[in-house]
């Protein structure tokens, strides 16, 4: 750390009762992150593309190798891809009703998970951590006492890695769906992943799934008032403050997801991204906007006013593109 690089969504979501598999790697895109000198692919997955029946035990070794072929991409152009589990057995952030057990409760839907993470260790194991990095589990996130049940999952998790390659490098995220530091893991001496999308206010103006935020009225920032809070810069570095604590400890911080959605306003999204990204830079951590081409992207985002660029046959926001190659360390 510090690397830079967005998310790529080749085996994010496994629509139930559909035949789908994950998509090949985008070559070309990833020709583009070499380009602007960028070093790091984030790889969401679905842990239903190799598992049928929440029969957890039996992964389908054809899906598997995809994930081979994401990884032979990266290397092959000196990128680092961080396997991440988005929906992993029993937990994920978006739609937890597809899910037959809950990771906080059940004990055998945890015993899968390390499995999992077995089954990742092993198959990776020798790949030196330059080319990849595991991050266990995206936006944990529960009621009260829940906090402590992800701690030993975690715990037990990272130990049964470290038991098969004991060097691999790994990433925690934080609780409350990537926002919370986790103080209480910095002795596992791991990567701690945390969230640039605060105010939600602004980053997610009239996303269909945050139905909280439907009936706010046009961002405006700085300046937003959002939780009791009007954010500007100073508000950022507040919230911030926690994870340089947890930094301070010694443990390296990284964040995995940052971004804004499709309807606010582009030049409130940049004067955001500014201070955002400002911010990153100062603290030196490296950063994945979340994601390349799409609604939260660099291409083709749909943000109102927006002045694109054609570029490699793509529409680039340049001001954004511009932000981000600009705040690196």
């Amino acid at each position: 750390m510090p690397r830079y690089g967005f998310n790529f969504l080749w085996g994010f979501r496994k629509v139930p009762g559909a035949a789908l598999a994950m998509q090949p790697p985008d070559l070309k895109e990833l020709d583009l992150l070499v380009e602007m000198g960028l070093d790091f692919v984030r790889v969401p997955l679905d842990y239903h593309f190799w598992t049928a029946n929440f029969d957890y035990y039996h992964p389908d070794e054809k899906a598997l190798a995809v994930l081979d072929s994401y990884l032979s991409a990266c290397r092959e152009r000196g990128l680092h891809m961080c396997l991440n589990l988005h929906r992993a057995p029993g937990y994920c952030i978006n739609r937890i009703e597809e899910e037959q057990d809950r990771l906080w409760r059940d004990l055998p839907v945890q015993d899968a998970f390390v499995f999992q993470w077995e089954m990742f260790a092993r198959r990776f194991l020798g790949v030196p951590n330059e080319f990849i990095s595991f991050d266990l589990l995206n936006e944990p996130c529960g009621i009260d006492g829940e906090r402590a049940v992800h701690e030993s999952i975690m715990r037990r998790t990272v130990a049964a890695i470290r038991q098969i390659d004991p060097t691999r490098e790994i990433v925690l995220d934080g609780w409350g769906a990537g926002n919370l530091a986790l103080p209480e893991l910095t002795d596992l001496k791991v990567i701690h992943s945390g969230r640039g999308y605060q105010p939600f206010a602004v980053s997610h103006h009239l996303a269909p799934w945050w139905p909280e935020g439907m009936n706010l009225p046009v961002p405006v920032y700085p300046g937003t008032l959002f939780e009791g809070k009007n954010w500007d810069k100073e508000a950022l570095r507040e919230y911030y403050q926690p994870w340089r604590d947890v930094e301070a400890k010694g443990v390296p911080v990284h964040i995995g997801e940052f971004g804004c959605f499709k309807n606010t306003p582009n030049d409130v999204a940049l004067r955001w991204f500014a201070d955002l990204m400002g911010l990153f830079r100062e603290f030196r951590w490296g950063y994945s906007l979340w994601n390349f081409n799409g609604v939260f992207g660099i291409i083709n985002h749909g943000r109102p006013g927006t002045t694109y660029e054609n570029w490699h046959g793509y529409q680039v926001d340049r001001a954004l593109l511009d932000l981000y190659l600009q705040n690196r360390v």
